[in-house]
């Protein structure tokens, strides 16, 4: 039994909870969808074909799951998509902050720094050739 196949349940397990998690990402707030269904393909690439298939198929996520897979490219409508709900969840951060005297700052400077990196990541991606 080679190492590949004796992690597939692994594999076939940490898809499907990514999937699942992705799915509430659709209807949560900060939870981001993307990141969870890209996971799950990679993943499912390792421990389910079938999943794997279905991800690359599905009108929504196929055309941003194949994109990455080539070429690690993330659409424009992608990073604006993701950026506002970055924007959208640091003003949370910062209208709680203030509403409780602001004396711990750091609890809402350090998501807001870590969403920064990530949108400066993320705008530095390539995008999809059309």
């Amino acid at each position: 039994m080679t190492g590949r196949s004796r992690l597939r349940w692994a594999w076939w397990l940490l898809a499907y909870a990514c999937l699942g998690a992705g799915i509430v990402g659709i209807f949560v707030p900060g939870l981001p969808t993307t990141v969870f269904i890209l996971i799950a393909a990679y993943a499912a690439s390792r421990g389910s074909d079938r999943l794997h298939r279905y991800l690359l198929e599905h009108p929504r996520f196929g055309p941003a799951i194949r994109d990455w897979q080539a070429h690690g490219a993330v659409s424009r409508r992608a990073k604006w998509a993701a950026t506002m709900a970055m924007v959208a969840s640091a003003l949370v951060l910062l209208a709680i902050m203030l509403s409780v005297g602001g004396h711990r700052w750091w609890m809402a400077a350090l998501p807001i720094l870590c969403m920064a990196v990530v949108a400066t990541w993320l705008w530095l991606r390539p995008e999809p050739s059309a």
